[in-house]
């Protein structure tokens, strides 16, 4: 007979950022994002931990997720994830358990015997929480540097690959992100006044730039610091965008740079809308029915609803299928495998 924990605890420790959320009789209350570079060290998560501790305090179960055993401080995965077991049980009292893909939550000295199945096993936990919820669906989760597509078929989650190698090949992983992607990594040239200009393969400006030129980003979504750790405004992205293409900011018109930052968002969109025509028609999905929504989360969702539209599929809101407080719905879907472990744990046989 399974029995709800009262207070639930979820964390997800990718590399870039800790995602804490805080589940209490099975709703989320509490969802909190925090910046943690992790290729800069392990001191930044002991950090983080630390910064989010009220949200975790007094838990009854804290449930973890991770991507970050990818850094490159890390020689391998494997040594990723038993350097990230090791932080979790000396940062964070308490019951821990960790979330193992198909073999579901396992205490911290099993995961570390199941590293394969504990590795970037976050998409996973997300998924089967939305097999839960939304029935048959292609969920695609964006965050700021991935985009994770899993058709979902019959109440479960249906699958090609599992791991980071195994998802690249069948398109269920898109290296792709909001904010994050540098925007060479988007796309090799630019239409410039007629002009088909190739771009400066330089980090001089990332996609949030120009979704920050759009007019689509929540500030608070993108909390690393710019290409040239300069100021985060429209001027600022303009002026990044200019040296991509080999030019300074006044010399073409607020109109021009937007219909560049838009041109850069679009290819983008076209990336991601390539792997889910694969994911939606491949053999695992069963061909998923053209009446199958899209759920989407991350905090890219507003690609992720030009996608639907794409797709000719009803989209629907992670945040407006979990069980939330309304106030935190929104911060809830952007941090998805935070709250799906949190959610997921709640209920222990």
């Amino acid at each position: 007979m399974e029995k709800r924990k009262s207070i639930v605890a979820g964390f997800d420790i990718g590399g870039a950022h800790l995602k804490v959320t805080r589940a209490q009789d099975g709703r989320i209350v509490e969802a909190v994002t925090i910046a943690t570079p992790l290729w800069l060290g392990l001191h930044t998560l002991t950090s983080a931990f630390e910064e989010t501790a009220p949200i975790y305090a007094g838990a009854d179960l804290n449930a973890f997720t991770m991507t970050g055993e990818l850094a490159d401080i890390f020689p391998s995965r494997d040594a990723g994830v038993a350097a990230l077991l090791d932080e979790i049980s000396a940062r964070v009292p308490g019951e821990n358990l960790i979330y193992a893909g198909p073999s579901g939550f396992v205490g911290v000295e099993q995961a570390a015997r199941l590293s394969s199945d504990v590795a970037s096993a976050n998409w996973h936990a997300t998924a089967s929480l939305v097999a839960k919820l939304a029935g048959d669906a292609l969920f695609v989760d964006m965050g700021s540097t991935t985009t994770d597509i899993i058709a979902i078929r019959n109440g479960a989650v249906a699958n090609d690959g599992y791991t980071d190698a195994g998802r690249l090949l069948s398109g269920e992983l898109v290296y792709t992100g909001f904010t994050r992607t540098f925007l060479f990594g988007v796309a090799s040239s630019a239409p410039v006044r007629g002009r088909l200009t190739p771009l400066m393969n330089e980090y001089f400006a990332s996609i949030a730039d120009a979704h920050r030129i759009l007019g689509v980003l929540d500030e608070k979504d993108d909390r690393h610091a710019s290409a040239d750790g300069k100021e985060k405004t429209i001027d600022g992205s303009i002026a990044r965008l200019a040296r991509m293409i080999g030019r300074d900011a006044a010399e073409l018109t607020l109109p021009e740079w937007q219909k560049i930052a838009r041109w850069f968002s679009e290819q983008q969109l076209r990336k991601i809308h390539d792997a889910a025509s694969l994911v939606a028609g491949s053999p695992v999905a069963g061909s998923l029915a053209r009446d199958a929504p899209i759920v989407g989360a991350g905090t890219g969702r507003w690609q992720i609803r030009r996608l639907a539209e794409r797709m000719e599929r009803r989209f629907v809101d992670f945040a407006e299928i979990i069980p939330a407080d309304d106030a935190v719905r929104g911060e809830a879907s952007s941090v998805a495998p935070a709250s799906a472990v949190a959610l997921l744990a709640g209920f222990q046989s």
